[in-house]
């Protein structure tokens, strides 16, 4: 079973001003809801977490996730395709990636920052997209409760619409 989750970071609040209400893209994907995230396969304990930078963009990274696992599954084949589908998320502030390797229904996921002999952690496709979307509604569930106006911005609104949950 994979888990995805996060923890926000006090070294990089939110700038106190902030109209959440009329914030847009860039500043949702790219400027708030810093800290840090991982993934977990909850059976094996395997486990790739970024490494306490502090500064990744939560909502960004739970948006990209979304769009991978839209696009690992472009292949009219589906789980049928034997060729490799790749996907990559890049951290702005490094460069650091996320690799996402689908062949057949199974996804590898592997991260620069880990040690080469550790296993990738693997998870089947249909669960990726499953989880990921569920993280999202969660996370956006999450920061409207913290941030007034969050729940009325429209690009929110858009996303959640966007990725519906499974």
């Amino acid at each position: 079973m994979l888990d995805i989750g996060y923890s926000l970071s006090r070294r990089h609040p939110d700038p106190p001003q902030t109209d959440y209400r009329s914030a847009d893209v860039r500043a949702l994907r790219h400027d708030l809801f810093c800290g840090d995230v991982y993934l977990a396969d909850t059976v094996t304990d395997d486990e790739i977490a970024t490494p306490r930078w502090g500064w990744v963009p939560v909502l960004d990274f739970a948006w990209a996730l979304c769009d991978i696992a839209e696009r690992l599954d472009r292949d009219p084949l589906g789980s049928r395709a034997a060729r490799p589908q790749r996907a990559e998320l890049d951290f702005t502030e490094s460069t650091d990636r996320l690799r996402f390797d689908r062949r057949f229904g199974s996804v590898e996921i592997t991260a620069d920052w880990q040690d080469v002999t550790e296993p990738p952690l693997v998870v089947r496709h249909e669960e990726l997209r499953r989880e990921a979307r569920d993280f999202l509604h969660d996370l956006i569930e999450d920061l409207t409760d913290m941030h007034d106006g969050l729940g009325d911005n429209p690009v929110v609104w858009e996303l959640q619409s966007r990725f519906t949950r499974a």
